[in-house]
């Protein structure tokens, strides 16, 4: 009995030992993706592990430390084991290995230091980033020596340029890439002779806006003592088959950890996704795992899908060609298929191999229907298969419904067939507005030749109601009432708020009617503004108490605000005749509101800036009209006037600081209080 006991207990251990298959059932995280909120929501699992490969199991004994794995076009699996200073080569079925520790160099025996980074060329050739001795090695498929190729020469590079590779890559044309330890200046560039030939992509300074202050009044000599604004390194790089660098930085809270550099350096990665490629967008700070993802590695896969690998949370994170999340899995821990310090990733076929350094072992992960629908269909949308990409999005659809890129492939596929209107459909749901706006402009074309002549007449039935109903007023001689004056305030506003202070035209009654107005326009405006420049919003999310109080609440903040400042400034207004003024004022803001929503129904993204100018209008005019009235009711000067509502605005916002304030110290004290109540009832129980 006690020895079946001991089995069971080092069952386990046994399974990271050796490598073991692992059931498909056997999910060791919970699977997630993020919507187009940002929010995380559930999801299958996309992949699972498979095997675990440890040294231990191959002739060439355990690794120690291995940084860096390099997987061919026939599936040989090279990994460069840096602490046994050696490159070990596995095949697919990790039954064979062989180790690489030695080479002969003009007839010496010659031999790797920590080796951090490999890359194998079409021809069979091993590149080798040989870190502790400061080279890059090419040898033959066979082992033979091909090049060594030492520290580049150049005068760009200072006196104390320290030369020390960590990761590389080859073209067709024979260049090399090299990522450089501690190099800020970019990937260093060799032509196919070995000779140095600059750099390229080098990555953007981000500066701290505060420090760039001090630095602007600091000495010469505190400016020498303050940290210097440099790029940040590259730690990664792999090549597509099209020649353009995938290079990864793991730089906190960056949004272009991985970069598409194009032959002249130049970022070309496509960032057409919810959310940039770049890990998680929600995290923890503080903690456990907190912090933004730590982009380790990249690794590429057919038809523009690649993934990057999460070292903060050893998550991996696949992206399609366009730069949207498809899938997300791993996790740091102990158990099978977990990681402790993931450090490359590289595809198998449509398997995923995970190094993992802290423990000494490769981890391949197999596709679940889950994962490998999606990426079939990616693949198929790619390549133009319309039916069996959409057959694909259905079936990943049922597996998931919160799945909005799979909207977006249906859509994708409709559109190509010139099913406009079931493409709008599907692209809302997938909450992706530039292919919708392309499929509505297609729909707007056919619809309106369709209809033309309804279209024709309607817009004549409006011409001739607005000239007659213009007529109409121009015949009525009677004195126009509240809405009346207000319609000649908005466009003779210095008589209108005179007649207003002055001789009582304005009712705070009808300011209030007008507020209401607003704040319920502003209710119908995000609930039937068009998708295009309202997404995310429908009808039954709209909170009516929430839209109401964005209005009401800055409005009455203003208008205290500014009587408590022009009460200290001489101002002659009083506090309803402010309330009055500032309401008429939002007549322009008011009258916009039904144009704009339907012209936001009627309109592409691309004719966003007509959309964007009439709103912009209607605010300017209500400005305008804000400023001719408290100039007029207070009876300032024009500078005065610009001052004190300046000061309006910094008065606003004390207010509001003080009233954040004051919640959070009456929060406290309730905290407080109750956990004094608690205290005593627990004491009570006690005795």
């Amino acid at each position: 009995m006690n020895q079946l006991i001991k089995m069971l207990l080092l069952f386990p251990l046994m399974l990271i030992v050796v490598g073991t298959a692992v059931p498909v059932s056997a999910a060791p995280y919970d699977g997630y993706n993020y919507s187009w909120w940002g929010e995380p929501e559930p999801a299958p699992a996309p992949y699972l592990p498979l095997l675990q490969i440890a040294g231990e199991s191959l002739p060439t004994g355990a690794f120690r430390t291995p940084e860096d794995i390099f997987i061919t076009a026939d599936n040989l699996i090279y990994v460069a084991d840096t602490g046994n200073n050696r490159i070990v080569r596995i095949d697919e079925e990790a039954e064979t290995a062989q180790s690489i520790e030695t080479f002969m160099n003009d007839g010496n025996t010659d031999r790797f230091l920590a080796p951090q980074g490999l890359f194998v060329r079409s021809n069979g050739n091993l590149l080798v980033a040989d870190t502790g001795n400061k080279r890059i090695v090419e040898l033959t498929k066979a082992g033979d020596l091909v090049a060594i190729i030492g520290a580049p020469q150049s005068d760009v590079l200072g006196d104390g340029f320290v030369y020390e590779p960590i990761k590389l890559v080859g073209d067709s044309a024979g260049r090399l890439y090299v990522v450089g330890k501690g190099v800020f200046n970019g990937i260093m560039q060799f032509d196919s002779g070995g000779r140095f030939s600059g750099f390229i992509g080098v990555n953007n300074v981000r500066v701290n806006v505060a420090d760039l202050f001090w630095k602007r009044i600091m000495t010469k000599e505190q400016r020498s003592k303050m940290e210097l604004f440099i790029p940040v390194e590259f730690n990664n790089v792999d090549i597509d088959g099209e020649g353009f660098i995938y290079a990864t930085t793991s730089e906190a809270f960056s949004n272009a950890p991985v970069k598409r550099l194009n032959p002249s350096g130049a970022d070309v990665l496509k960032r057409t996704g919810y959310h940039p490629p770049k890990g998680d967008i929600r995290f923890r700070i503080g903690g456990t795992r907190s912090g933004t993802s730590a982009i380790q590695s990249v690794a590429l896969d057919q038809n523009g899908i690649y993934s990057i690998l999460d070292s903060t949370r050893g998550r991996i994170f696949t992206y399609d060609r366009e730069g949207k999340l498809m899938y997300i899995y791993g996790l740091l821990g102990e158990q099978v298929g977990t990681f402790k310090t993931p450090a490359d990733i590289d595809m198998l076929g449509d398997k995923m191999v995970v190094l993992d350094k802290g423990l000494n072992q490769l981890v391949v992960f197999e596709p679940t229907r889950y994962g490998k629908v999606i990426r079939d269909a990616v693949i198929y949308n790619d390549t133009g298969e319309e039916q069996k990409s959409v057959e694909l999005w259905r079936e990943a659809l049922g597996l998931n419904t919160n799945l909005e890129i799979a909207y977006l492939g249906i859509g994708k596929a409709e559109l190509r067939q010139g099913n406009n209107d079931e493409a709008m459909k599907q692209f809302k749901l997938g909450m992706h507005r530039e292919y919708y706006s392309r499929a509505f402009e297609r729909y707007r074309k056919d619809f309106m030749w369709e209809h033309f002549g309804k279209i024709a007449a309607a817009a004549i039935a409006a011409a001739a109601l607005i000239i007659a109903a213009r007529i109409a007023i121009k015949r009525n001689k009677a004195e126009p009432g509240m809405a009346g004056f207000a319609w000649y305030t908005m466009y003779h506003p210095f008589n209108g708020f005179w007649e207003l202070k002055f001789e009582r035209k304005g009712k705070v009654w009808f300011a209030l009617l007008l507020l209401l107005l607003l704040s319920l326009l502003y209710v119908l405006k995000r609930q039937y503004t068009g998708f295009i420049f309202n997404p995310g919003v429908s009808a039954d999310s709209v909170n009516v108490i929430d839209e109401v109080k964005f209005v009401l609440l800055p409005f009455f903040l203003w208008c205290i605000a500014n009587w408590s400042t022009t009460t200290l400034m001489d101002g002659e207004g009083k506090f309803k005749e402010i309330v009055t003024a500032s309401a008429y004022a939002l007549l322009p803001v008011i009258l916009m509101q039904i144009p704009l929503i339907l012209l936001s129904n009627m309109i592409t993204i691309q004719e966003g800036p007509f959309y964007r100018l009439l709103e912009s209008a209607g605010f300017l005019w209500f400005v305008g009209l804000l400023f001719a009235g408290m100039l007029t009711v207070h009876q300032y000067s024009v500078a005065k006037t610009v001052i004190t509502m300046l000061l309006t605005m910094i008065v606003m916002g004390i207010i509001i600081f003080l009233g954040l304030l004051f919640f959070s110290l009456a929060q406290q004290m309730v905290s407080f209080v109750t956990t004094i109540y608690k205290e005593a009832m627990f004491r009570i129980g006690e005795g």
